[in-house]
């Protein structure tokens, strides 16, 4: 294919991920309010946009109850009213929000959604993705996901108000601790496959390594947690502090940007959480059916939001202190000892060690 064909396929395949993940945000609000509703023994959205089934003797049947909400919400958000402080830095305060959104969508980038597979007539190899066999696809992620805390520090110092101050020192402190941890995590997998191409990775995982690296999992996706600023480490909204944090100056659909940048961040994050410790798009026949591998990656990031709202409606919320505490005392520790293990694992296993080791233990054990 010529430089051009490649290009044009991008723009095709980023096209139709980022609707579907800005169509899978409104829905994962709609989610989260259907679960935490049913979590909590409450009524969530089951209204707007039913379809009334009439019951003889009965009251109508009110199908899909609620599926309109995320248009609903949309629209409120486009018509209210927008105000910028007198005092604010109305550049960065109008560019922060893009600034939180847009590192969460470009994230999508790398991630492999089927293996090779021919679609219409067009070859998508080594596997299907928007930028596919990119050998540096996790420090693309790293790097942007380290951009985000940019567009939340900036959006609380832009809005010239003290609570917006603070919410947006908190969170310089919060990523910074447990992007640590996090990227200890991810260089885990990047170890065990020997490459830094997320595709690699994915087939690197014939064998399943959830049972083996089931701590660089649990770290992973407690630090993704924090860097979203999802319950339990939600400090940076904390309501009886902070009045909304760094958002609390922000309306109208630049407040709807930092909401839309968090939930696309769970789809991304889970997706991520899904290619490195849960096989990807791998799964029973997907070899002989690649088509396969999009429901597969799509199920798994799916439980992993539904994992994410399921905290937030069983645990409280930290308090600072605690959070500081379990991401430098507990979290890093642990994500580094996990990381020390499994190198020098992998280098016993290059020398040959490994296999006589396990025999002799197997040995002094059996008899």
């Amino acid at each position: 294919m010529t430089p051009v064909q490649i290009a044009l396929r991008a723009l095709l395949v980023g096209f139709v991920v980022v609707l579907t993940v800005i169509t899978g945000f409104a829905y994962g609000s709609f989610l989260e309010r259907k679960l935490l509703a049913r979590f909590q023994g409450r009524i969530g959205p089951n209204r707007a946009g039913y379809l009334p089934i009439p019951q003889r003797g009965r009251k109508e049947r009110k199908l899909l109850g609620g599926v309109l909400q995320p248009a609903a919400d949309a629209v409120k958000l486009f018509f209210k009213e927008d105000l910028t402080p007198t005092k604010a830095d109305k550049w960065i305060y109008t560019l922060a929000p893009m600034m939180a959104a847009i590192p969460a969508i470009m994230i999508l980038g790398v991630i492999p959604w089927a293996g090779k597979i021919t679609i219409f007539g067009s070859l998508f190899s080594p596997y299907f993705a928007i930028a596919p066999g990119i050998n540096v696809g996790i420090l693309f992620i790293l790097s942007l996901a380290s951009i985000g805390v940019y567009g939340v520090v900036l959006a609380g110092w832009s809005s010239n108000s003290k609570y917006a101050v603070l919410g947006g020192i908190r969170t310089t402190a919060q990523m910074v601790s447990y992007e640590l941890a996090l990227g200890l995590s991810v260089l885990i997998p990047v170890m065990m496959a020997n490459s830094l191409d997320l595709g690699e990775i994915v087939e690197a995982q014939r064998g399943g390594w959830f049972f083996v690296q089931f701590i660089a999992a649990f770290v992973f996706f407690i630090a993704t947690l924090a860097e979203m600023q999802r319950s339990p480490f939600d400090l940076l909204e904390a309501e009886q502090e902070l009045s909304a944090g760094y958002m609390v100056e922000y309306g109208g659909m630049r407040f709807g940007m930092f909401f839309m940048s968090e939930y696309m961040a769970m789809i991304s994050y889970s997706a991520i959480m899904a290619t490195l410790f849960f096989g990807g798009y791998r799964g029973p026949f997907v070899d002989t059916y690649p088509a396969l591998g999009f429901l597969y990656i799509l199920g798994k990031t799916l439980i992993g939001v539904v994992l994410m709202i399921w905290i937030r409606a069983t645990l409280p919320r930290f308090r600072y202190d605690q959070l500081m505490n379990f991401g430098w005392k507990s979290l890093l520790p642990i994500s580094a000892l996990n990381f020390i293990l499994t190198a020098t694992f992998i280098l016993l296993k290059e020398e040959g060690i490994v296999g006589p080791f396990i025999d002799s233990v197997l040995k002094f054990f059996v008899g």
